[in-house]
């Protein structure tokens, strides 16, 4: 019978010391939370100023934020993390959900840029933040997303939601149905701003999702999250995102209610390498953004993403049973690249993990095993593993001398 393997590599392109780790098998993915309405809190001032620590790989790091995470886009690997699956009030970081719709429609050619829409009265009177839509007039789709990524324009959001879904409650149907096809693991709709309403909510984990899917799905839409400044109606108004305003993100939204805090999904690019953050429930407004920009600096400066395996290199050898070939190569059918600390050389284990002997015949491609990628201080990352060539099985009569063999010499 075939039996888990764990092929421990002492070295990895002559580089990685000799682990000691025992085999195990893949990690599996944590189940989602059930999803919950989050906490209130009693307004900004019940929003202490206090330095509790976020989990990273590298230890914990204190940071004002109730809520984080930070991802490298690249890879996925979570940077930092602090109750990032926990429901939460997304304020305006609501509206990324709002864009993904919008920007799915425009992908597919079921709405155009230069479409109008038309403003009802209910859009027009939507409180907040506002792009100063006209009542009774018609606005352009394009305008109508820089009014959401600029203005944060609440009425703009507004406008989109009825044109699409009729009426802004049937659009939240409509997102939290796309919630459940983005697997998102703790988010509902009620209204597609981000306004309060009880039973709206949304966590860290979803927000970061949808901010890698927009720069991943969307790139001919996600300039707009960059644009500084936007004049509608001969009122200019300027980028709520202050790390966009100084140049060091390039999206994607702020936000701010009572009940969460200040709030910001921010992503950035340095040398190649992306990061994605969101940060929420922080006392102020200066605060959001000094702890964006020391957080965003803080993960370019402690990570770096590193190819360890190109797409095809062999990384192991698995007995065959029965099988032309008594061994089949594995290999990734894409790099291996992870984020890791930069002195990652003394702590990093890699192994390659699969059930051996395969029996033949093997197929090209064929999936056969993980390899793992783990340590001190350094996000796990794992790779699946395929047959790099076929391995037809053996002729009856090599099939019959192989058992003998196996029976005779116990190989």
């Amino acid at each position: 019978m075939p039996s888990r393997r764990s092929l421990l590599f002492a070295s990895l392109a002559g580089f990685l010391p000799a682990p000691l780790l025992a085999a195990a098998p893949p990690a599996q993915p944590a189940r989602a939370p059930a999803a919950t309405e989050p906490p209130l809190l009693a307004g900004p001032h019940a929003i202490k100023r206090v330095f509790t620590p976020a989990t990273t790989p590298l230890g914990p790091l204190g940071t004002e934020a109730r809520w984080a995470l930070i991802l490298d886009f690249n890879t996925g690997a979570t940077l930092l993390e602090k109750n990032p699956t926990e429901a939460m009030p997304p304020s305006s970081m609501t509206k990324l959900m709002t864009l993904y719709i919008v920007y799915s429609k425009l992908k597919a050619g079921q709405l155009k840029l230069d479409q109008t829409l038309p403003v009802s009265r209910a859009a027009w009177r939507t409180g907040g933040s506002k792009m100063f839509v006209p009542l009774g007039g018609d606005v352009s789709i394009a305008d109508l997303i820089q009014g959401i990524e600029v203005d944060s324009g609440n009425d703009a959001c507004v406008v989109i939601a009825e044109a699409i879904s009729g009426s802004e409650e049937t659009f939240a149907e409509l997102m939290n149905h796309t919630a459940q096809q983005l697997h998102l693991v703790n988010s509902h709709f009620i209204n597609a701003t981000g306004l309060p309403a009880p039973g709206h909510y949304m966590c860290c984990q979803d927000i970061a999702t949808l901010a890698r899917l927009i720069i991943s799905e969307f790139p001919d839409y996600y300039h707009y999250a960059s644009e500084k400044v936007f004049t509608f109606s001969n009122i200019k108004q300027y980028n709520r995102n202050q790390l966009v305003q100084e140049n060091l993100a390039d999206g994607l939204k702020t936000g701010f209610t009572d009940a969460g805090g200040y709030g910001l999904c921010a992503s950035a690019e340095r040398d190649e390498r992306r990061i994605i953050m969101v940060l929420n429930g922080m006392p102020t407004e200066a605060d959001r953004t000094a702890e964006g920009v020391r957080l965003l600096d803080w993960a370019f400066r402690s990570f770096e993403d590193v190819t360890l395996f190109k797409a095809g290199t062999p990384v192991a050898a698995v007995p065959v049973w029965l099988g032309s070939n008594p061994t089949v190569p594995l290999a990734g059918l894409t790099d291996l690249v992870a984020t890791l600390p930069h002195e990652w050389r003394r702590t990093a284990h890699i192994r390659a993990i699969y059930e051996a002997p395969v029996p033949a015949p093997i197929s090209a491609g064929q999936p056969l095993g993980w390899l793992l990628l783990d340590g001190q201080g350094v996000p796990p990352a794992r790779l699946e593993l395929y047959a790099a060539i076929a391995v037809p099985r053996l002729g009856l009569a090599g099939r019959a001398l192989a058992v003998l063999t196996h029976l005779a010499f116990g190989y």
